[in-house]
């Protein structure tokens, strides 16, 4: 029996089939195009890997033909694909739709194909599913696994940030509906995995170019920043990859998972922690890059809403990473790839 994965050749995806196949299982991976397929299954070398061009994967029948024909084989699914786009048109043509029809399209096909063979469905979600954007200043409010963005299909089309909060938030949202509404026809169990910002290195070395998936990029610029001024503002969570990947595979082994909403985030961070760890852990940027203003980092003494994932931490039963871990494991590979390390 097999694990269906998809978004598989971005960031999280790679890692989760990493993690996959480092456990033994057989791992049918959903790619958009044959020639993604062929460079994934190079890469990883590994004969329990296949890959399925599945095309565009916002089509309600995207995953028709792969649950037709493998899902009597498909044990388990790990639902990793979702729109993120930027340059966008419509919020809602691009993102909400999408996103919502990423979800019920693959669920729809378990049903038709697979009802009886597929055990576990893990979607992965998002911090800004849980996540009340008019509170965050505000000290007596927490946000936790039963916390939800209020936000609507209408209040949501008013900038990229907050239509993506909205697409990741509904398509969550009609996930536990179905789910709610089909589990006397489907076998399943479902759990979501709710990252924060994804910090962490690329499975491959290879994959380290000069410009990398967009909350590495945070890490990057500043790696390559000479004033303060080359640097975006940000201030939210972060989480490593490796143990969203981790978080994703035991939700399909094990049975206190299921049925969970699973928030890994190791903490509060903002560009000057970044700054004071590069600058204390890497001497090669030692007055490449600035100081800022040390003594105003945010890890310690984040500001505003409480953050707890407790109840995560205690369900999946293992340590997570740091943030330092995750600054300086991002570094590490940067600087490797450029030859300073």
């Amino acid at each position: 029996m097999s694990v269906f994965v998809t978004g598989a050749t971005g960031f999280l995806g790679k890692h989760v089939v990493n993690e996959c196949l480092e456990k033994n299982y057989s791992v049918i991976a959903a790619v958009r195009t044959q020639d993604k397929g062929d460079a994934l299954v190079k890469q990883f070398n590994n004969p329990r890997l296949t890959t399925v061009a599945i095309g565009d994967l916002e089509k309600l029948d995207a995953f028709e033909e792969t649950f037709k024909t493998h899902g009597k084989d498909i044990k388990f699914v790990i639902h990793c694909a979702s729109p993120a786009k930027w340059d966008i048109d419509s919020y809602e043509k691009d993102l909400l739709i999408p996103a919502r029809n990423g979800v019920l399209g693959i669920l729809e096909s378990i049903k038709k194909y697979a009802a009886d063979s597929v055990e576990r469905f893990v979607m992965t979600s998002s911090f800004m599913t849980l996540t009340d954007f008019s509170k965050i200043q505000d000290s007596s409010v927490t946000f936790n696994e039963d916390s939800w963005n209020p936000t609507t299909w209408e209040s949501c089309q008013t900038d990229p940030l907050s239509a993506y909060a909205g697409s990741k938030t509904f398509a969550e949202k009609e996930a536990w509906k179905f789910y709610k509404e089909n589990k006397d026809i489907v076998k399943f169990k479902l759990s979501t995995v709710i990252p924060s910002y994804i910090f962490g290195p690329q499975v491959f070395d290879e994959d380290v170019h000069e410009h990398l998936n967009a909350s590495n990029e945070t890490i990057n610029q500043i790696i390559h920043a000479t004033k303060m001024e080359d640097i975006s503002p940000l201030s939210t969570q972060c989480c490593h990859v490796r143990d969203v990947a981790k978080s994703h595979v035991l939700a399909i082994e094990e049975e206190n998972l299921a049925n969970e909403r699973l928030f890994v985030t190791s903490g509060a961070f903002d560009v000057q922690d970044i700054l004071n760890y590069l600058n204390a852990d890497f001497p090669q940027l030692e007055g490449k890059i600035p100081i800022g203003s040390p003594d105003k980092a945010v890890e310690h003494h984040p500001p505003g809403a409480v953050v707890d994932n407790k109840k995560t931490r205690e369900l999946l039963g293992f340590q997570l990473r740091t943030l330092k871990d995750c600054i300086d494991d991002t570094t590490i590979q940067v600087l490797k790839h450029e030859g300073r390390l």
